[in-house]
Parts: structure tokens; C-alpha cells; sequence
């Protein structure tokens, strides 16, 4: 049988060139459709979605326990491991091929499991046990420390010997589409002496990747590389919504709080690890070299490219005002987690890591407005003489991410996000 990942292989399904789900991807997501069924496990092929529940009934995809693509998450699936994960993904590429005629000639049974992308909802893929995010840019971290703390002092002396990272809020991570309201918190800016409560005035956006935890290690241990990549189901595209001025004011001395909790929105599509493979490659060169339990023995971040476009509500399109990729990242997903169970945290099925903002090089690849408008001071002009230091009420985001291959693309879809004025 043809390895999932073949470039060759060809779905029975048209899918366009330039679609994010051709049969080499086949991520994972949670939709309803108008048959009136509750939400449950489908995978993107095309402009279409593959009902497993639809495909276990008629015992065509061999699960321990079938129920688990009637789930309202992925959870219980993840939970069976990584043969399984493996076992499944080969299936669903084996029913799809075009030259395969098990389900390509069965017109009663495709009509129930086939379902046009454009007829369904789709929820938050994942029950999100805890929600972690890191810091792990360094072209990011240096302007922003650049900002604040002058270029001589850009990095704090700990940034090169571990992933930074805090404990965020898995109850408002949200999928894309949810609207966000602007939060409101103390504001307390350098020119007074008091701080005031309202609504934020410098909200932002974090481009970043979501590491989504397929396997739960025990409390009390350690991991190892190999560990840690197989604990890894998949990614999402990741925008870690951010209130600049209230996190200016609340951070010292325990680093973001309220400025993170009020959203995190994900893509609905999870792109397994499996899918990714063929788009790993070495990331940057880590001087000094980190600590033996940090060492990596083999390639773990990706070719992904990833886009920013902004809609302001008098703009007709969207705008591109950012494009990098994750290959960037300095701190890769497999070392973020291996160090995030060091001191002996167990990990969790449904646990999910920010990758942190990702930035690259050049001007053209900060993730963040507060990078793109250099702290306000450098304002994004957009067409129409309209300008942006800060996100506004009625702004709309769009983030994107593919890895390109030879005459196909693995995609990530997107994540969509609009401000609300604040309550």
C-alpha cells in the first residue's frame, strides 16, 4: 500500500492544487451537518468532509472502540496512541484513492459520508485540558526586548537556555469564527500615577502554532525526545490574542495574566505530526548549546509558511501585513514539551502548546502588531490611508498556514477572529 504522504497519490475526490486539504493532509476536525446528528469526527479532503462515524458504522475503519468518531472531540481518539493514529490515517488514504473502489464506487455509501464542506459546522476540535504558551521566536523576543529594554539588553540571560513559558487559560481557547470582545483591565500608562479600570487600547494579535498533546505522560517523570515527539498528535494555526497595555502593567513580577485570558483562538482542522513529515528540517543554530536534556538528534521544526491579513471595517478585502515561517522557531514544539514535563508535570490528551509568536528576520515577517507598528510608533498603513498601531472595534483577522509540496499543498485552513467593542 502507498505510504499516506506519496506525492503521487490522487483522491477519487477533485481537489485544486491549491487546496490546504488534498489526500496527502487529512487533518482532523469536530463538525454537524444538516442531517441533524450531533457534532462528530470528520476529515477534510477537499472541499468536502469524510464522516468516520459514517465510515466505523459500516465497518469500514478498524478502531478499538468505533464510538469514538461519534465523540464531540478528538479526545478519545488521541487517547488510543500513536498506532492507532498511524493505523487510521493509512485507511482513510486507502478509502479515498483514486484507484481504490470501496468507497469510490459506493454511491449509498458516499452519499452518507461525504458531505460538502460548505453544508457544515465546525466546533473546537479539542476538550483543551490546559493551555500552555511559550516565547520561542528569537527574532521576536529580541525586538521586543530591543523596545523595552534597549539593544544591548534585548534578551533576558535566561532566554537561550529554555523554552520560556507560562500557564495560560484552556476555558477561552475558542475556534475560528468566535467573534472577541475587547477585554477590559488596569491600564496604567508611564504618564500617571495611578492606574485606571476600562477597556484595553492596545490590543494585538500572536501569530503562532498550536501543539495539540495526543498522550499523557505521568506525573513525577521525565521525557525524552522521542517521547515527546510521539506524544504529539498534531497543529493548529494559533492566535494568541493580547492586551499590550494591560499586560505592560500587570506582568512584574509574574508575567502575563488577564492581558492572555480573554481569548486564544485555533484553527478546526488538527494537521497530524504524520502529515508534517515530509517538511521537517533543522532549525537555527542553538549558541550555546542547551542543556543535555534539551538536545536534539534529529530535524524538529517545519517548512510552514504562515500569513497574517487584516479587514478593517472600511476595507472591501483583506490585506496581508505579515508572511514568515515556522522554521524560524529558535526552541522547537519537541523541545517545548520535553521541558515543559522536566520538573515532573504531567502532561494531559487534549493539553495545548502555544508555540509563542512567530516572527522571522525581516520587517515583513513580524507576528505581532506590536513588532509590525514598532510599539505604535511606526503606524501599518493599509489601503484607503487607513492606519493601524492597534487592533480596532470591527477588525478582522485572518492568519493561514500550508507547507508546500510538489504539486500540492498540506494546509491548515484558517483561523478568523473579529473585535467586539468591549462589554
Amino acid at each position: 500500500m502507498p505510504h499516506p504522504n506519496d506525492p503521487k497519490l490522487r483522491s477519487f475526490i477533485d481537489v485544486d492544487p491549491a487546496s490546504d486539504f488534498p489526500i496527502q493532509n487529512l487533518p482532523y476536525g469536530v463538525f454537524s451537518a444538516k442531517d441533524g446528528l450531533a457534532p462528530r469526527i470528520g476529515v477534510a479532503i477537499g472541499d468536502h468532509v469524510l464522516d468516520l462515524w459514517q465510515l466505523a458504522q459500516d465497518c469500514r475503519i478498524d478502531v478499538v472502540e468505533p464510538a469514538v468518531f461519534a465523540a464531540s472531540s478528538l479526545n478519545p481518539f488521541m487517547a488510543l496512541g500513536p498506532k492507532v493514529w498511524s493505523r487510521t490515517r493509512a485507511r482513510i488514504s486507502e478509502l479515498l484513492r483514486h484507484d481504490h473502489p470501496e468507497l469510490r464506487d459506493n454511491e449509498r455509501l458516499r452519499q452518507r459520508a461525504l458531505v460538502p464542506t460548505a453544508d457544515v459546522k465546525l466546533y473546537l476540535p479539542i476538550t483543551v485540558a490546559g493551555y500552555t504558551d511559550f516565547y520561542s521566536s528569537k527574532e521576536h523576543a529580541t525586538n521586543v526586548g530591543v523596545m523595552f529594554r534597549g539593544k544591548d539588553n534585548a534578551l533576558q540571560p535566561n532566554w537561550l537556555h529554555m523554552p520560556i513559558g507560562y500557564n495560560g487559560r484552556a476555558s477561552t481557547v475558542v475556534v475560528s469564527g468566535t467573534k472577541v470582545r475587547r477585554p477590559r483591565g488596569q491600564l496604567k500608562p508611564p504618564s500617571v500615577e495611578v492606574p485606571s479600570f476600562g477597556p484595553c487600547k492596545r490590543l494585538d494579535f500572536e501569530l503562532e502554532m498550536g501543539v495539540v498533546v495526543g498522550q499523557p505522560s505521568a506525573m513525577g517523570e521525565m521525557l525524552n525526545e522521542q517521547q515527546a515527539e510521539e506524544m504529539i498528535f498534531g497543529f493548529v494555526i494559533l492566535n494568541d490574542w493580547s492586551a499590550r497595555d494591560i499586560q505592560q502593567w500587570e506582568y512584574v513580577p509574574l508575567g502575563p495574566f488577564q492581558a492572555k485570558a480573554f481569548a486564544t483562538s485555533i484553527s478546526p482542522w488538527v494537521v497530524t505530526r504524520e502529515a508534517l513529515e515530509p517538511f521537517r528540517l533543522q532549525g537555527p543554530t542553538q549558541e550555546p548549546a542547551p542543556l543535555p536534556y534539551l538536545r536534539q538528534t534529529q530535524p524538529n521544526n517545519y517548512d510552514l509558511t504562515l500569513d497574517v491579513a487584516l479587514r478593517t471595517a472600511g476595507m472591501n478585502e483583506a490585506a496581508r501585513i505579515c508572511r514568515t515561517n515556522f522554521k524560524y522557531m529558535y526552541w522547537s514544539s519537541v523541545q517545548q514539551l520535553v521541558h515543559h514535563a522536566s520538573s515532573g508535570c504531567a502532561m494531559n490528551v487534549g493539553d495545548l502548546l502555544g508555540s509563542g509568536t512567530i516572527s522571522g528576520p525581516e520587517k515583513d515577517q513580524r507576528g505581532s502588531l506590536l513588532e509590525i507598528s514598532w510599539n505604535g510608533t511606526e503606524p501599518l498603513e493599509l489601503a484607503g490611508g487607513i492606519k493601524r498601531s492597534f487592533l480596532e472595534d470591527g477588525d478582522s483577522l485572518v492568519m493561514r498556514g500550508w507547507c508546500q509540496g510538489d504539486g500540492y499543498r498540506v494546509g491548515f485552513g484558517e483561523v478568523e477572529g473579529t473585535i467586539l467593542a468591549a462589554a
